[in-house]
């Protein structure tokens, strides 16, 4: 049961301005369950060494901990291996690390990349400085008027200098579940891998990435219930393999020497100095609580009737324009527009409602611009909230509209 779900989530109690705090801005970070909370306690308290180096008690206590993350998480993406993971600070730092290792390795001038209009600044920018570096030519895939990306134009983008292709599994802003196999399939069938960027597709959607055949899949453990400073870069061993290191420090090398340097066996060559050993173990209890949402058919069933409510309402209200349309793809996310009010008074005129929401660019400036708009309105929702808060989303919202316009 969701009201159970939510015993779990002790900032779900917090007052905001006296208010019950309504949490839609999910998307952006999620709330961390108890267990993830007394994880971190735990690593802190009784496990607070640094990992694989040393030979005593702790390390092994903390080196078994985040090791056993490792595991958890290939089984959670059915990786083919516990060295395809590779753990980052999150999935900025995960895109980060393909496109500079993956970019020195096999992008030459007037080589091409391509990525989708509808793309978070994270997986946009890191593609942009590689071909600024190299001398590469970066492309963009467009998107329907309903969101939804315009796949039967990617073979045309495709060609015999395309070395990679760069796509969300769901938007950030759009909220909608992208066509990810039918792309992988599409690049492979012209010798092009895939980086999937599963910030949200990891929330919302069940992976396994061998099925999907993507080369690469990065998320960010902050919103799958996890602590700050945790990502995931899955890729395919040929392709870790063939990369050069992304940064060089302790814990990446076999050896080191003045005159040659050699580099550890993946995982390790991509993660060079202390890791973060407190916040990794914590993957595994936000990974068990996204296992048993998925299970709880009444978890399920709140979820499908928020997306169904929320998308009704707003559809149906002539004042607020919806983008990212396409109802048989949406997931419980909604970015929106209102006619003669600016998004931000009305977040902060929600916010003393007890409202959070998320309000402006989204890190998606190019998409803006395409939707022609200065910024949005955001509600996201998670297992832990109830068709009770989208029915009070919607009384508020309508509150706020009528305070503005």
């Amino acid at each position: 049961m969701v009201e159970e779900i939510r015993k779990q989530f002790p900032a779900l109690s917090a007052r905001v301005y006296g208010k019950p705090l309504v949490y839609l801005d999910n998307a952006a970070s999620a709330q961390r369950p108890q267990s993830v909370v007394d994880t971190w306690t735990q690593s802190v308290l009784a496990g607070n060494a640094n990992i694989h180096r040393a030979v005593h008690y702790l390390a092994g206590v903390a080196t078994e901990a985040y090791e056993g993350a490792r595991d958890c998480v290939q089984a959670f993406i059915h990786a083919a291996s516990r060295e395809d993971i590779v753990f980052t600070s999150g999935a900025t730092a995960a895109v980060n690390l393909v496109a500079s290792s993956f970019g020195e390795a096999f992008l030459q001038e007037g080589d091409e990349v391509i990525v989708s209009l509808a793309e978070h600044h994270s997986n946009i920018v890191p593609w942009q400085l590689v071909c600024e570096r190299k001398k590469a030519v970066l492309k963009v895939l467009d998107i329907r008027e309903n969101g939804v990306l315009a796949v039967d134009t990617l073979e045309k983008l495709l060609s015999q200098r395309t070395k990679i292709v760069a796509i969300s599994h769901i938007s950030n802003v759009l909220g909608l579940v992208n066509p990810v196999q039918e792309i992988v399939a599409v690049c492979h069938k012209h010798g092009v891998p895939v980086l999937v960027d599963g910030a949200q597709g990891v929330v919302h959607e069940p992976i396994d990435v061998q099925a999907l055949d993507c080369d690469f899949y990065v998320f960010s453990g902050h919103k799958l219930y996890a602590a700050t400073g945790t990502g995931v870069l899955y890729g395919k061993r040929k392709w870790l393999d063939a990369m050069p290191p992304y940064m060089g420090g302790g814990e990446m090398i076999k050896s080191v020497s003045f005159a040659k340097t050699t580099y550890a066996p993946l995982p390790e060559k991509f993660e060079a100095g202390t890791q973060n050993f407190n916040g990794v173990p914590t993957l595994v209890p936000a990974i068990r609580f996204v296992q048993a949402s998925r299970e709880d058919s009444d978890v399920q069933k709140e979820q499908a009737a928020i997306t169904e409510y929320v998308y009704t309402k707003l559809m149906e209200d002539k004042r607020i324009t919806l983008y990212g349309t396409a109802r048989e793809y949406k997931i419980p996310l909604f970015s929106f527009a209102v006619k003669g009010a600016h998004h931000e008074d009305l977040a902060l005129i929600m916010d003393k409602m007890g409202i959070a929401l998320r309000s402006g660019q989204m890190c998606a400036e190019p998409l803006m611009d395409r939707l022609g708009v200065t910024g949005l309105l955001r509600a996201s929702f998670a297992p832990y909230n109830t068709l009770a808060e989208a029915e009070f989303f919607i009384r508020s919202l309508n509150k706020a509209i009528d305070m503005l316009v």
